[in-house]
């Protein structure tokens, strides 16, 4: 398939706007979609390295294994999720599975007492596999109801804006709730903080089932062709070759790499050199909410100047921001701390634009290809969240590699261990200039698409 002429899209005929009521309904469901994202992504790795006593290695490996399922398992939830959408009109029968995925975050940190090491490791695994799946369940039709719905270009924005709000509005909960929760390292505290987290996002899976409903009834709906769905290997050829769309999937694949590696290294960081666990809430706090302000400020600016530019100027800024943690990292006291938490809350703004603009131009591509001769949103998405997926093992596997490399020492929450400077410099190296790089590529790679007015 040939994507249309690089350019500014046109209005499409299409050009419902949607309720706030019915868009605040929708975007709840990404409370629980956050929890998700965030608590294994910040605390996963830590608790397997330094309460359960699996070795850096293997503990990137348990992370990363379960995400290779998610590989094969998206684009076949995507082609299965057009064809249910072209036979009853509708993508909720699939997203039904997502109210069970409490339960397994909450079995995920229910690891039994007598168990540690490897035998630990193979339990999280486990349990991360179901919840991959049952997220995985959710997410795909989740995420494609933008696609589906008869708005116009701008209106795509302004829908995931007010995804994005609620999506931070998870993460921030989670990203402060879940270390304050936890902060007295003991596994049955890890237990409880999951437990809680579980419930709001049960709560916010069945919200967020009604949300899908009244938004298409009140925009419309856009039924996938009748090509698509039928074969997923076909679906994943179309879409990859679509240049456009396969230039911002490869970008965003080392955007999450680049942003769940910053989460993964948190909790090292604020343990390690600055010795205080604490700072962990505090620094995603500021991290985080910085989005909830930034979110409507990059849509109106979207407005002017396009997406493209808007997500080029945020990974630039979150890849100079990772550079800029290095002097904070290496000050001792206070002025660290306050070094480090005024560069992370410049690089929570940044973030908030990573995801809006991203998640908003999947809608375009599949509007392109649409244009092109063929709509097939359940497939594009598939691909999309299976990159997404792919880049929250990826960004913590690579931080347990570098660890590794560096000779960092796990230990259980009753046993400490000290860690050499080889260790130390490691922390701080896969901190701040891995994700720089990572983040460069992703750029390099974002400067191909072609469906938006080009910096």
């Amino acid at each position: 398939m040939t994507a249309p002429a690089p350019g500014p899209p046109a209005a499409p005929a299409d050009g419902a706007r949607a309720g706030r009521g019915a868009l605040a309904l929708y975007a709840s469901g990404s409370v629980g979609m956050g929890v998700w994202v965030t608590v294994p992504g910040l605390l996963l790795l830590y608790f397997l390295t330094d309460v359960l006593g699996v070795p850096a290695f293997l503990a990137g490996l348990t992370l990363l294994l379960p995400k290779a399922i998610d590989v094969v398992v998206h684009p076949l939830l995507g082609s299965r999720s057009d064809r249910e959408a072209r036979r009853s009109g509708h993508r909720r029968r699939m997203m039904r599975a997502g109210v069970l995925l409490g339960a397994a975050m909450a079995a995920l940190f229910a690891v039994p007492p007598s168990l540690t090491g490897a035998p630990a490791a193979l339990w999280v695994g486990g349990w991360f596999v179901v919840g991959n799946l049952l997220f995985a369940c959710f997410q795909v039709p989740y995420l494609t109801t933008p696609s589906d719905l008869r708005v116009g270009y701008h209106e795509r924005t302004r829908v995931f804006m007010f995804r994005m709000v609620l999506l931070t509005v998870g993460l921030l909960g989670a990203g402060i709730a879940a270390p304050a929760l936890s902060s007295a390292g003991g596994r049955g505290d890890y237990a409880r903080m999951a437990l809680v987290l579980a419930v709001v996002m049960a709560v916010s899976a069945v919200v967020a089932l009604r949300g899908v409903r009244r938004l298409t009834e009140e925009c419309g709906f856009r039924a996938p062709d009748a090509r698509a769905g039928h074969s997923t290997p076909a679906d994943l050829r179309v879409a990859w070759r679509d240049r456009d769309y396969r230039a911002l999937v490869l970008s965003y694949l080392f955007t999450g790499t680049t942003t769940h590696l910053f989460l993964a290294a948190l909790p090292y960081v604020t343990a390690y050199l600055f010795d205080d666990t604490r700072l962990t809430a505090l620094f995603m706090g500021l991290f985080l909410g910085q989005a909830l302000f930034a979110g409507p400020l990059w849509t109106a600016w979207s407005r002017r100047i396009g997406k493209q530019r808007g997500l080029l100027l945020s990974q630039a800024v979150f890849a100079a921001g990772s550079l800029a943690l290095l002097p904070g990292a290496s000050l001792d006291g206070t002025p660290g701390v306050a070094v480090t938490a005024a560069v992370v809350m410049v690089m929570g703004v940044a973030f908030a634009g990573l995801q809006l603009f991203a998640f908003s131009m999947v809608p375009d591509a599949v509007a392109a290809a649409e244009a092109a001769g063929s709509s097939k949103a359940g497939a594009y998405t598939g691909v999309w969240t299976a990159a997404e997926a792919t880049g929250t093992a990826v960004g913590p596997y690579v931080y347990a590699a570098v660890l590794a490399l560096g000779g960092f020492v796990s230990r259980t929450a009753a046993e400490p261990a000290a860690q050499s400077d080889t260790a130390l410099a490691a922390l701080l190296i896969g901190f701040t200039v891995v994700p720089a790089a990572l983040m460069a590529v992703a750029l390099l790679f974002q400067r191909r698409y072609g469906l938006d007015a080009a910096p």
